[in-house]
């Protein structure tokens, strides 16, 4: 889906941050900031990422999410990079032997919008791309979230799994559509009427109506057929055009018809 608004400043609100642990592949946490951006999110924290911090794959992957990849942190363990936050919700796909409650991703944006609405701090701990937390990881959050994804498949791609949490946080705090159905004003009935007509007319010039007896059938069907078009007023003049250039079209000698021979002068007797 392309539209970035480039005349637009992205706005730093309140939001949870985005910890990654251990993160191998720099085009994973590109990816990861792109999805941050996209729905509002701009706190990156990396622990201990394989390849260092700046990355040029990881920069390039971000797809000009500068504003998050900008301002990422580095640290050196999980502890760290939560120690500022009063709340922690840990991500994964597999049962813990952990005594630890399990939220949906809609139920978890609801409570980090509440959290944050107060004035907590919140973060999201994703884990690395192999095996993801391990479960002394685990055990430092406040609670699980887990997606309902299909059993036999269930693990997802890091940037996936944000995007997906990523969504429903900005569908709690703001889901607002970026832009709304046109407000096309319809054609007026009388400019159907004079629609109605037109085409009847250019459909009786055709002999469509074969049957005389249901004319009046298929004009009805017809009538609501284009009814039911909701037409605006540009596009009510586009079909005017289309059948007159019809009109046209049949009215046009065609030369590649074969000319009609004339018949035959009777013989005399």
């Amino acid at each position: 889906m392309a539209g970035t608004d480039k005349s637009r400043e992205f706005v730093y609100l309140p939001s949870p941050a985005v910890i990654l642990c251990e993160p191998q592949l720099g085009e994973n946490i590109g990816a990861t900031a792109r999805a941050m951006a996209n729905f509002g999110l701009w706190d990156l924290r990396l622990v201990n990422p394989r390849d260092g911090w700046p990355n040029e794959r990881a920069i390039a992957s971000a797809s000009r999410a500068d504003h998050v990849t900008s301002r990422v942190r580095v640290f050196e363990t999980v502890e760290a990079a939560i120690a500022d936050l009063s709340l922690v919700y840990a991500t994964t796909a597999r049962r813990r032997d952990l005594q630890k409650e399990v939220l949906g991703p809609d139920v978890a944006a609801q409570r980090l919008a509440t959290h944050i609405g107060k004035g907590g701090g919140a973060g999201l701990l994703f884990g690395r791309e192999r095996w993801g937390l391990n479960n002394e990881e685990v055990a430092l959050a406040d609670a699980v979230v887990t997606l309902p994804v299909e059993a036999a498949f269930a693990s997802l791609n890091i940037a996936q799994a944000v995007l997906v949490i990523a969504y429903e946080w900005r569908r709690e705090t703001n889901g607002e559509l970026p832009f709304a159905t046109g407000t096309v004003e319809a054609a007026s009935k009388d400019e159907l009427t004079q629609l109605f007509a037109h085409i009847e007319e250019a459909l009786d010039r055709a002999g469509f109506f074969t049957v005389p007896d249901k004319r009046p059938h298929v004009v009805n069907n017809l009538r609501t057929m284009l009814t039911r078009g909701n037409f605006s007023s540009q596009e009510v003049r586009t079909l005017h055009g289309i059948i007159a250039a019809i009109d046209r079209r049949h009215e046009r000698p065609n030369p590649n018809r074969p000319k009609r021979q004339p018949e035959p002068a009777p013989e005399g007797d």
